[in-house]
């Protein structure tokens, strides 16, 4: 085991968009052992998803949009469906993903429910996700949702049946992360 961690060193090596850090560090093991370690870490801020589902109907709200590095990582169209997420900036994260739903999807969500957080790629990036859940119904929805123009977000919202969503991940059509954990937190507590 890791023991008695040191920081040596921090350079940033961009902070264009978010920060990427080359750390060094040392960390002693059981054995009395000294390790010393140079990494690169990549802060984007925490962030919160939702998965937004309607009981009545087994229903689901997803969004599509173009994601750059799955692209460069061979998506031929770069478009991925997900969940609705955002980052936190300055709020906390029931009021980050409350915003986040009305700016992606249209809809107005007041009662959404933290099932769990996770970092979803530790060996490099620093970001904690939190998830959420909440119902919605027609009566909920605001606008058409789509995203904010100055960030120019270009979102799709998309309802679908919960097992619709599910077959999406045996194909390969849904391949984010965070959307197949929320998806399959929904088919195993049963909440459509």
């Amino acid at each position: 085991m890791v023991q008695n961690v040191r920081i040596l060193q921090s350079e940033i090596l961009s902070d264009n968009w978010y920060i990427l850090r080359k750390i060094t560090y040392e960390f002693d093991k059981p054995d009395g052992s000294r390790h010393k370690h140079i990494r690169e870490v990549y802060d984007r801020g925490n962030g919160a998803t939702i998965l937004l589902f309607n009981k009545e109907n087994k229903t689901v709200i997803l969004t599509r949009q173009f994601r750059l590095p799955s692209f460069v990582n061979g998506n031929p169209d770069g478009m991925l469906i997900e969940a609705c997420a955002g980052l936190l900036e300055k709020d906390n994260p029931e009021e980050c993903i409350k915003r986040e739903t009305e700016e992606e999807t249209g809809y107005l969500v007041k009662d959404v429910r933290k099932i769990f957080e996770a970092y979803m790629s530790p060996g490099s990036v620093t970001e904690i996700l939190h998830f959420f859940v909440a119902e919605y119904s027609k009566s909920m929805k605001l606008h058409d949702g789509g995203g904010i123009e100055q960030e120019q977000e270009d979102i799709e919202v998309l309802e679908m049946t919960l097992d619709s969503a599910m077959q999406m991940i045996d194909t390969g059509e849904i391949k984010d992360g965070k959307t197949i954990m929320l998806l399959q937190y929904a088919k195993l507590n049963q909440l459509v």
